[in-house]
């Protein structure tokens, strides 16, 4: 960019935009992103849902794809999709314009899961005032991971036990840093 002047997007960077905003919006086009490019959290049927404005979670079936042997959720499920139903939080809230990358994760395994596993997301930072800064950031999400227990009695509520505590910190840049760098995009010619 030069005094003010926006440069001019290419179309693959319009199409990526497109598909990145695509992706965000509801859980279809989620399921459908993933398909292509994370075909293991397609697999395993992980859906993000909205309460509000501040509140997300994400819920992992309770499938075969899933289990381990022992008929438990397996471990590698409960920590892997821990790190999608984060990243997508933050991609969430910070849009396509933006990539983001997970720096380290902590999972703290506390007992088996044999029923589906929620997410409950909550950001240790205020991520908008960062993204509104426009520089590099990082961000610290901690989530508890509680199964769904139906209750004994006919009541329609269900009661959860906590079987994980999450503890996960991304990187976020704006693509536009990276392609100043040269790491996004045609690298320049050496001449």
């Amino acid at each position: 960019m030069t005094s003010g002047v926006r440069a001019k997007k290419s179309m693959m960077d319009r199409v990526e935009a497109f598909v990145s905003r695509l992706s965000t919006k509801n859980n279809f086009w989620h399921r459908v992103c993933s398909l292509f490019w994370l075909p293991y959290a397609f697999r395993s049927g992980i859906r993000m849902k909205r309460v509000d404005e501040k509140t997300f979670t994400a819920v992992l079936p309770f499938r075969k794809f899933n289990r381990n042997w022992y008929n438990a959720m397996a471990g590698a499920a409960l920590l892997g999709n821990s790190e999608i139903a984060g990243g997508m939080y933050v991609f969430g809230v910070c849009g396509g314009d933006y990539t983001v990358v997970c720096k380290q994760l902590q999972y703290r395994f506390l007992r088996p899961c044999v029923g589906p596993a929620i997410y409950r997301i909550a950001p240790r930072e205020d991520i908008e005032s960062l993204v509104r800064s426009g520089a590099e950031f990082n961000v610290t999400l901690d989530m508890d991971v509680v199964q769904q227990l139906p209750r004994a009695n006919a009541l329609p509520k269900v009661r959860e036990k906590r079987v994980g505590k999450v503890e996960v910190t991304f990187h976020v840049t704006p693509k536009s840093h990276q392609k100043k760098k040269g790491r996004f995009g045609r690298k320049p010619r050496k001449g």
